[in-house]
């Protein structure tokens, strides 16, 4: 794809995502006002992560066009962290993060919703905002691998800075329970403490499995295997 078309399409994807946060943001919600905010659901922190990288996305590409043409060293350098970040947020984040989030939300939504999505939140989340939160991230970023070559860190960086992010969210979300007595999500006020053990070690290989199979699909879609 020409670059002009591609910065539309990441400009209006990082709109959406603008939209999407400041509506949810506007929702008068008693689970916004308990402990840990809305920072405590990773649906929240996967919209974050989204508006941040195809924020850092529009800003290389209009970086690239304004140093197009331009023999400034600096600049160049610079514009290469740019896309080296782009790059990582993309492999380690972006993707791994926001497929899973679609695919275990739907997945346990369709199996009970009360037990990730209670009905009660229909009172006050419009359906094409739940789907904005739990749907079309997976699109978005699809187009973005599908226009973009990203570079992918080594595979034991890579699967470490997940398992990082992984591990540090479920200390939280345990943490909030140690604070509160109540799970953030109603799933695992179901599960005994050797399930929720199982549970969370299954959590973590997943989101590592969908990190790889971000790496194998880019690999494919640019044809960059050795």
């Amino acid at each position: 794809m020409a670059l002009v078309p591609c910065q539309v399409l990441r400009a209006a994807i990082l709109l959406s995502y603008c939209s999407i946060l400041c509506n949810y943001k506007a929702i008068d919600m008693p689970a916004h006002q308990t402990y840990g905010g809305s920072w405590k659901f990773l649906t929240f922190i996967d919209l974050v992560i989204q508006a941040v990288f195809f924020g850092i996305c529009v800003l290389t590409d209009l970086s690239s066009l304004l140093t197009r043409g331009n023999d400034s060293q600096e600049q160049e350098r610079q514009l290469k962290k740019l896309i080296s970040l782009r790059d990582w947020m993309m492999a380690v984040l972006a993707f791994p993060v926001g497929v899973f989030v679609v695919t275990m939300f739907w997945s346990i939504y369709i199996y009970d919703r009360e037990l990730v999505y209670p009905k009660l939140l229909d009172n006050f989340i419009p359906a094409w905002l739940n789907h904005g939160m739990h749907t079309t991230v997976l699109p978005f970023v699809l187009i973005e691998m599908r226009t973009t070559h990203h570079q992918y860190p080594s595979r034991s960086c890579g699967l470490a800075a997940v398992c990082t992010f992984a591990v540090g969210y479920i200390l939280w979300v345990c943490w909030i329970h140690h604070v509160t007595g109540v799970w953030v999500y109603p799933l695992l006020e179901h599960l005994s403490p050797g399930v929720k053990i199982i549970f969370f070690a299954a959590v973590t290989v997943i989101i590592n499995l969908f990190y790889l199979v971000g790496e194998v699909l880019n690999n494919y879609i640019w044809d960059t295997q050795k």
